[in-house]
């Protein structure tokens, strides 16, 4: 490990701490669920009180929070290329004099109307084809990928915006880690055949640095990782093992043990969660489903399974996975790492569909032969069951001052809240564009909220009386 690697890891590890949600208070909460689905969500002394009107039609944001368009579909970039449409997973890094290293997803497919290039693709010369992951022959191209904003705090403004990597497909979320990378990840399984020009298999997660320097990586799929249809990852520190969820209706729950620690290209193990004696247990809750209830707040001991053929041609992991006993959850999307901990949203889970998260806490021995006497443990965290409440949640981040706070995937949308004491509150609301909200993530010093407007291709920084830790 490198200085820079290891002062890296040590920042991560403190932001983590910070992060802790201490949930304490919210076991209390999930084992009353009366509470969830009857409380009023208007007392303001939760959160940072009502939502005031936005002259301009766009946020609606509590009394003291402002917002500013920091970055547009279609605007040039600094390398002379446009601003990418459908921005979706963020992750933030600290870099020099202030400055906020922002690193943004794209969830495109090959249609040149919202890419980097322009109409008809018109700007592709300026790259060099041996960059893309899948460069379609020449013909379509897949135009997915990340593009990286230097953002100064001071001034808000962003000082460079370039493309960083390129060539995949319908990047959704994704996860940094403690080696100042972000680790973006394709939810789709396309790959070529008599009816498309692609030239690669797609399904894969690809790493991108955290960089000022304007730069394209070149994209190399981690295909020991698995190929499914990733959403995000979330990244143990203490350990370096890499937690995954997967964007389909019966997905798992995944872990990726690399063979060496913050070197994925080099391999690993790929194992999927299962509940330890409930055997292909299902997580759901749905209405439909014949099988018991899996319960609110109530923690299970966890076992990981081994998966095997992980490059999957027949996109099965997750049927391997099931058959074999590994649980099943209804769509698993947004996921972070708090304190020893890590979150992730199903997001249309519950007995009305309209989302849950989940806790998983690591064993002490993870990823150890020891785990096996000393396991980690999964729990259902919160499940409301009301859609005025949280209605479809997608990605999430942990704020420095330990709330969890959520983006919403529906046509209109809030930034959803949950204190330490497992209150919600509605922290922004999207009024202007029927899109959802996408890659909600907060500096490194927590004074600013950056979030996409994924369908109108817009990202903001919301600023205000923020909360301390």
């Amino acid at each position: 490990m490198s200085k820079e690697q290891g002062n890296a890891r040590r920042e991560f590890l403190k932001l983590a701490g910070m992060a802790s949600l201490g949930f304490v208070g919210l076991q209390h909460f999930v084992n009353t669920p009366l509470l969830a689905s009857s409380r009023s969500f208007n007392d303001y002394n939760v959160g940072y009180g009502p939502l005031l009107p936005d002259p301009e039609g766009i946020l609606n944001l509590p009394k003291g929070f402002s917002y500013k368009i920091i970055s547009r579909k279609g605007d040039m970039m600094s390398d002379g290329l446009l601003v990418p449409g459908a921005p979706d997973g963020m992750a933030t890094f600290k870099g020099r004099k202030g400055r906020v290293i922002l690193v943004r997803n794209h969830e495109l497919i090959s249609n040149p109307d919202s890419g980097a290039f322009g109409a008809q693709n018109g700007l592709l010369s300026k790259i060099d084809k041996d960059k893309f992951y899948d460069y379609g022959k020449g013909v379509s191209p897949q135009l997915g990928g990340t593009t990286t904003l230097v953002y100064n705090p001071a001034t808000g403004e962003v000082e460079k915006q370039f493309l960083s990597l390129v060539g995949t497909t319908r990047n959704c979320a994704g996860g940094l880690t403690p080696w100042n990378t972000w680790i973006t990840c394709e939810e789709s399984v396309l790959k070529p055949n008599e009816e498309n020009s692609c030239e690669q298999e797609h399904g894969y997660n690809f790493e991108v640095p955290a960089s000022t320097k304007m730069k394209l990586t070149k994209a190399v799929p981690i295909k020991a990782m698995g190929r499914m249809n990733h959403e995000a990852v979330a990244v143990d520190p203490r350990t370096g093992i890499i937690y995954m969820t997967e964007d389909t209706g019966d997905s798992l729950i995944y872990r990726f043990i690399p063979k060496k620690n913050g070197k994925l290209l080099k391999g690993g193990k790929l194992q999927a969660l299962m509940i330890r004696e409930q055997k292909s247990q299902d997580t759901r809750n749905w209405e439909q489903l014949t099988t018991p209830a899996f319960p609110v707040g109530r923690p299970f001991d966890v076992d990981w399974i081994d998966i095997e053929n992980v490059e999957s041609p027949e996109n099965d992991l997750r049927l391997q996975g099931y058959e074999k006993g590994a649980a099943r959850f209804a769509r698993g999307e947004g996921m972070w790492f708090g304190n020893n901990e890590v979150f992730f949203a199903c997001t249309n889970g519950g007995t009305s569909m309209n989302g849950q998260v989940f806790k998983y806490v690591p064993s002490a021995y993870e990823g150890k032969a020891e785990e096996k006497s000393q396991p980690g443990k999964l729990e259902l965290f919160v499940e409301p069951n009301d859609s005025t409440i949280a209605n479809a949640c997608d990605n999430m981040t942990v704020s420095q001052w330990g709330d969890l706070v959520l983006c919403e995937d529906n046509p209109a949308p809030y930034v959803v809240g949950i204190t330490p004491k497992g209150e919600f509150y509605k922290l922004a609301q999207n009024v202007g564009y029927k899109c959802e909200f996408a890659g909600g993530v907060f500096s490194p010093t927590g004074e600013t909220y950056f979030v996409n407007l994924q369908g109108a291709g817009l990202t903001v920084a919301i600023t205000g009386p923020w909360r301390k830790a």
